[in-house]
């Protein structure tokens, strides 16, 4: 996935079709000079359909759309004909979106499923003809009922990024390069802050033909549950992750410190991520003496599993996706 491509927010005017009016046509023909009412309904305006699409990873195809707007319903005619509902107008968007209220920013409505389908906005109804006004009393109505106004308002799609495993981590933690070794993300890697600017999926193949899906997402910094650095935009990916795997460099100068800021951040930005199953890897092993491991192991969290990792030369690789894997199926 190309980082440029990458567009997880984008907000558009939608508008649901209208109703059509009703027809007031009274029966006229050779044998009946005045015959009675045969006016038939208006067809029902388009309605706005959010479907979910396992094929689309992004919301790039709708970054230039502003305005979306379903079909009016067509107005009934003579001889009780029902106008033609107006076409509805379906929206794919990539499994993980959620629909906002562009001003409140309540969350109206979620895909998650391929071919689920959510009505956002209801086309109006089809007003009814003048057959339907006629009684005993009342022969010839000469009126119908005029359509019913669509739906109109801006909204905001959202994507948070379906994985299964979520990597966390500081700028230049090693996440970019841990997800190029273990899966088919390209990930840009470089050595300095926040080479990653947008989230990178990357499927990882297990034993056995099994598989997985690792979100590489963008470093976070202290501070960053208040918009700080590349802040709120990114956190909102590791919501859906299963389980947090938490990358820290060897050369780190306080461990348990650094994974402490990091548990802070998704504490203050959501305290439901820290119920989240989490694993630790100390990365970039490659950089010091293997004796010195010893030490290091004395300096690490002692409360989740601790992996030690170098992508460089496929140090603990395995061992990662074994833990992570398990992790997965454990209440399976």
């Amino acid at each position: 996935m190309a980082n440029e491509n990458f567009i997880d927010y984008v907000k558009i005017f939608f508008r649901s079709g209208k109703g059509g009016s009703g027809s007031a046509h009274l029966a006229r023909s050779a044998r009946t000079a005045k015959g009675g009412p045969d006016g038939g309904d208006g067809g029902r305006g388009g309605h706005i359909i959010l479907r979910g699409n396992k094929q689309l990873w992004t919301l790039l195809h709708l970054k230039y759309t502003k305005h979306v707007f379903a079909e009016n319903g067509e107005s009934g005619s003579k001889n009780q004909c029902f106008g033609k509902d107006g076409k509805d107008m379906i929206v794919d968007v990539p499994l993980g979106t959620i629909l906002k209220n562009a001003e409140t920013f309540e969350v109206e409505a979620e895909i998650l499923e391929h071919n689920q389908e959510i009505i956002i906005m209801k086309g109006g109804r089809g007003g009814k003809g003048n057959v339907h006004f006629k009684s005993s009393t009342f022969q010839t109505p000469r009126f119908s009922q005029p359509g019913e106004e669509g739906i109109e308002d801006w909204k905001i799609l959202e994507l948070k990024v379906l994985a299964d495993v979520g990597l966390v981590g500081f700028p230049n933690a090693g996440k970019s390069t841990f997800i190029s070794v273990v899966s088919n993300a390209k990930p840009k890697i470089a050595n300095y802050p926040f080479t990653t600017l947008k989230p990178n999926l990357g499927m990882v193949k297990y034993r056995d033909n099994y598989s997985f899906v690792v979100a590489d997402i963008p470093g976070i910094i202290e501070g960053a549950s208040e918009g700080k650095g590349l802040g709120l935009r990114f956190l909102r990916h590791i919501e859906r992750n299963s389980i947090l795997l938490f990358l820290i460099a060897v050369d780190s100068e306080n461990i348990k410190q650094e994974y402490r800021v990091l548990l802070n951040e998704l504490k203050e930005y959501n305290p439901e991520l820290l119920d989240k199953k989490r694993v630790l890897a100390i990365s970039k092993c490659d950089l010091i003496p293997h004796t010195e491991l010893t030490n290091i192991k004395k300096k690490v969290p002692s409360d989740l599993p601790v992996v030690y990792l170098s992508s460089h030369i496929q140090m603990g690789v395995t061992e990662t996706k074994d833990i992570l894997w398990k992790l997965l199926n454990e209440n399976n």
